[in-house]
């Protein structure tokens, strides 16, 4: 990781200047302010803000690249954003340079037009936070104002950099860290303010939104979205919402009161200039399991809600729960559009929110009041039978947990996640990255005995037999899948739906070009027909595609533009190669032209061989163990049955696993806490990870062996094929 504070300053400011149209030249470099902000559809040759413009429609009015010519694209450049971690944010372009982060919150300020290097600020993160982080160390994005980058940091710092040196202006923590708090999301700016929220419910933390002065850093206000435990006020602006309607949606009980509730504001948040309000999402629980975390089962305001407060003092306007009580980590932090759409009988115009969250229906609220419109299932599911007169959802009595695995869709991962969606306001449809992902959900009988930071009240190994065999997982696998949606949220109904081979997805750009981009897991980042869903064009960028795209234009020449990489949630938590192995891969910058030549690098890191590095050892109840151990303490990072999709080692071919000695240095005394690998001593004994050893080995055997296997039979099909 390249660990300079700038790169080329002068060279980089002679040229960032020189692409500012003369006619054109700000006050200042990057001299973002609210009325570009506020009419940034006008401009859009430019990206100003995380969804293109403070409605976060992603929708960008070029059209050089259309339907007629979009199978002319071909690579303008690459950039190389120097980590094998998860990439995830959405460029920014400002006046011809681009602002973009990658992992471990590092920033990058780019030629928009060559991708050449301007400078790169890295925060220095200590890599040991890593272990708080529930879905890789990933970072959606800068915002820019008044010649200022902001950006949020993964240990909980929001800094502000001159855009012209990426010279460190001032920072500021916006979290206690002693809680295993942390920051991925993209910040906005609005009013002056820099508004940003943070991440942590798995572990125990409390949520809140907070906005920082651009100019000087200090907190104009902070809204919490859990009360404080003791149900006094907090000197906040959402002191008067407890009091009036959040306190009493809790009980006075649970554990809740020590591990904070939940409700971190992690990812959406927007302004409806129109109403003069700031809307974010509101995630999960703490823990999941409500009857753990508040005996008293309430609805627990303001988790899995849309929440508006005055733009200006944080005071409280509105909210609308998608999911009350939520039980299975249905976080309503997904994309939030804003959009005027006929609504009613006489085909009026109103002003309305729509999101598509994790629980898998899409709603379309007011966006004044939050009164629910309109609401329906964009996926399949069967946590609820639908929802009542006032979006409530009519939940199914097994969905709520027991003893008795339920298999319940959508799963944890949600119908629709992090990736951004998009709206065509010429044709009124949303466009959704959805996914079909189950999971088991099940009481966790020992939940108040567990020592581990993830504990959720949820039986983690719920449904997953220790002795199920690979070829089986791979199977189940296939099951899974993802779509882009064409969705009407007029008649609440699909348009269109293209079907991918793998569920993860990838965010989405829609242009007046009459087309739609979005990016896969697997790589191939395409072109669709808008109206129709017809496939245009893709293109292999070589590693995962998941990220939002973007446009812009220079000199009158339009570009698209994706970050690349490999992790996130699906990557880490769930694994990937259960066919094939995942080499580490290098995030890049991805960015096309009609007409361009340059071509992609390819992958140049080298796996470790896949082999066992020891015998395989342990009774059938030390395998039980090292079973269940391993699934409630390192699965969140190194997948599901101990297979890694490559972002962190697969520990079945780690040499460690050969001798108990090294692997307790690791596990245990924290030698790798450096890169990342903390120790684990308060969540596991000495025999607690000699189990878990034993349970690595095993599933390092059976893997060789399947593996061998599979070799076997491609090599005789190989063989039969070739046979006169």
């Amino acid at each position: 990781m390249r660990k300079m504070k700038t790169v080329n300053i002068v060279a980089g400011i002679m040229l960032a200047f020189a692409l500012v149209s003369c006619g054109s030249e700000p006050a200042k470099f990057a001299d973002v302010t609210s009325e570009r902000l506020l009419n940034a559809s006008s401009t859009p040759e430019e990206w100003l803000t995380y969804g293109g413009t403070y409605d976060e429609q992603r929708h960008s009015g070029l059209t050089q690249i259309n339907l007629d010519n979009v199978d002319e694209l071909g690579v303008a450049w690459t950039y190389d954003l120097a980590t094998a971690r998860g990439v995830e944010s959405t460029p920014i372009v400002v006046d011809g340079v681009m602002y973009v982060t990658s992992a471990w919150s590092v920033v990058h300020a780019l030629d928009a037009r060559t991708g050449e290097e301007l400078w790169v600020y890295d925060p220095d993160v200590d890599r040991a936070v890593g272990v708080n982080a529930c879905c890789d160390v990933v970072n959606r994005g800068v915002a820019v104002w008044e010649g200022k980058i902001f950006v949020g940091v993964i240990d909980g710092r929001l800094e502000a950099l001159d855009a012209e040196t990426g010279a460190l202006i001032w920072s500021r923590v916006t979290v206690d860290r002693s809680k295993p708090y942390t920051i991925t999301g993209a910040p906005r700016v609005v009013k002056g303010n820099v508004l940003i929220g943070n991440g942590g419910a798995e572990l125990g933390v409390r949520g809140y939104i907070s906005a920082y002065a651009a100019d000087t850093g200090d907190m104009s206000w902070r809204f919490y979205t859990v009360p404080n435990p003791s149900k006094q006020p907090d000197d906040a602006a959402s002191d008067a919402a407890f009091e009036a309607i959040g306190n009493v949606s809790w009980g006075d009980e649970g554990a809740w009161t020590t591990d904070g509730g939940g409700g971190t504001v992690w990812d959406s948040i927007i302004y409806d200039d129109v109403n003069d309000n700031i809307i974010f999402g509101v995630g999960n629980g703490s823990p999941w399991n409500r009857d753990y975390r508040d005996p008293a089962q309430g609805d627990n305001l303001f988790l899995s809600s849309i929440v508006a407060v005055d733009a200006t003092s944080g005071a409280y306007k509105w909210h609308y729960q998608t999911t009350p009580g939520d039980n299975w980590d249905y976080t309503a932090t997904q994309t939030i559009i804003l959009a005027d759409l006929p609504v009613g009988s006489d085909g009026a115009l109103r002003r309305v929110a729509m999101q598509a969250p994790k629980n898998g229906f899409f709603y379309v609220i007011d966006a004044a009041t939050g009164e629910f419109i309109s609401g329906e299932a964009f996926v399949p599911q069967n946590w609820a039978i639908g929802l009542d007169e006032t979006g409530r959802p009519i939940e199914l009595p097994e969905a709520r947990y027991s003893d008795t695995p339920y298999y319940q869709a959508p799963g944890a991962l949600g119908a629709h996640n992090w990736h951004p969606m998009a709206f065509n306001p010429d044709l009124n449809l949303a466009y959704i990255p959805a996914q079909e992902i189950p999971d088991a959900y099940a009481r966790d009988n020992i939940f108040p005995d567990r020592e581990q930071n993830w504990n959720t009240g949820t039986n983690l190994t719920a449904g997953l037999p220790m002795d199920l065999d690979l070829g089986t997982a791979m199977a189940l696998r296939a099951t899974l899948k993802g779509r882009l949606i064409a969705w009407d949220p007029v008649t609440q109904s699909a348009r269109w739906s293209v079907e991918h081979s793998n569920a993860w997805n990838g965010g989405v750009l829609s242009t007046a070009g009459g087309l739609v981009f979005q990016g896969r897991l697997e790589g191939e980042f395409s072109a669709y027909n808008a109206a129709t869903g017809e496939k245009l064009w893709g293109q292999n960028v070589k590693a995962g595609a998941a990220s939002g795209p973007g446009t812009y234009a220079i000199d009158g020449e339009q570009y698209v533009t994706i970050t690349t990489g490999w992790g996130s949630a699906y990557a880490l938590a769930g694994g990937s190669a259960y066919d094939q192995p995942v080499p580490p891969i290098v995030g890049k910058v991805v960015t096309f032209k009609l007409g361009g030549t340059e071509t992609i690098p390819d992958p140049d890191l080298i796996l470790p061989p896949r082999t066992p590095k020891a015998e395989a050892f342990g009774d059938e109840d030390l395998l039980q163990t090292g079973f269940d151990q391993y699934h409630y303490n390192c699965r969140v990072c190194h997948g599901p049955l101990a297979i890694s999709s490559g972002v962190l080692p697969d520990l079945r071919w780690s040499y460690i696993t050969a001798d108990a000695e090294a692997w307790n240095s690791v596990v245990i005394d924290g030698s790798l806490a450096a890169n990342g690998m903390v120790s684990f001593a308060s969540a596991l004994s000495e025999g607690d990870a000699e189990a878990i050893r034993a349970y690595v080995l095993k599933q390092a055997h059976d893997g060789a062996e399947m593996e061998a296997m599979v070799a076997a039979a491609m090599a005789a099909e190989a063989d039969a094929a070739a046979a006169p």
